[in-house]
């Protein structure tokens, strides 16, 4: 059974999330602070999180921070509808995805169902167990790793799935417009600069940015030699 972990300080929040989990056949963890959710998710090791900024205790920037230091599962952060930089900064620290408060139900159930199917099945449009070689980089898209000169590089579900979609159009500037399409899905509701922020993640991962080259007004090519 797919496990969620919730971790928020609002009763009614939690409540709300985990009446709308359940019936789609989740095991829901909760925790209500942050030192309370790490040790939730070093317990219960979740597919998925969903994560409140505003947590006693530990906040939960702070928390994602510490969490990205040994896991990458997938975290869909909660934040205030006027808290422009807790956004940006959730992302910057590693968050997947973000939703505002205050948010429909049924819209964070379509973002986890979405998050959940890419984390199994994948993003790109490539056949399941294959593996996509270039000079630099190369990349199992069924075990889900990438390596650059044979040295294993950890990237988070939405930076892997970031990575897959350019890799497998090499050559071909995609906008951010499809980026967000084709990997957070056509009713995605956020802001475009989503796409921006992981992509510098994944920039400084591969340690190379000539790999991903940004095109001025446009989007994003990746330029890897392929083999």
């Amino acid at each position: 059974m797919i496990k969620i972990l919730v971790i928020d300080d609002e009763p009614a929040i939690v409540n709300l999330v985990q009446a709308y989990l359940k019936p789609e056949g989740y095991e829901v963890f909760t925790a209500i602070d942050g030192p309370s959710g790490l040790k939730a998710v070093r317990a219960f090791k979740p597919d998925l999180i969903v994560l409140d900024v505003m947590l006693p205790g530990m906040d939960g920037l702070e928390l994602l921070s510490r969490l990205r230091r040994e896991s990458q599962v997938y975290v869909i952060l909660l934040t205030a509808r006027t808290e422009e930089t807790d956004k940006i900064v959730g992302l910057s620290v590693g968050a997947d995805d973000y939703v505002t408060k205050p948010f429909s139900p049924r819209e964070l159930v379509a973002r986890v169902k979405a998050a959940l199917r890419r984390i199994q099945t994948g993003s790109g449009s490539g056949a399941e167990g294959s593996v996509l070689v270039f000079r630099h980089m190369r990349m199992d898209l069924d075990a889900r790793q990438v390596a650059v000169d044979d040295q294993l590089i950890d990237l988070t579900t939405s930076e892997f799935d970031l990575l897959r979609v350019l890799a497998e159009n090499r050559g071909r500037v995609l906008t951010r417009e499809q980026l967000l399409e084709r990997v957070w899905g056509g009713s995605y509701f956020g802001e475009m600069r989503v796409v921006d922020v992981h992509l510098g993640h994944v920039r400084q991962k591969l340690g190379n940015p000539d790999f991903i080259v940004t095109v001025r007004g446009v989007g994003y090519r990746f330029d890897d030699e392929p083999l």
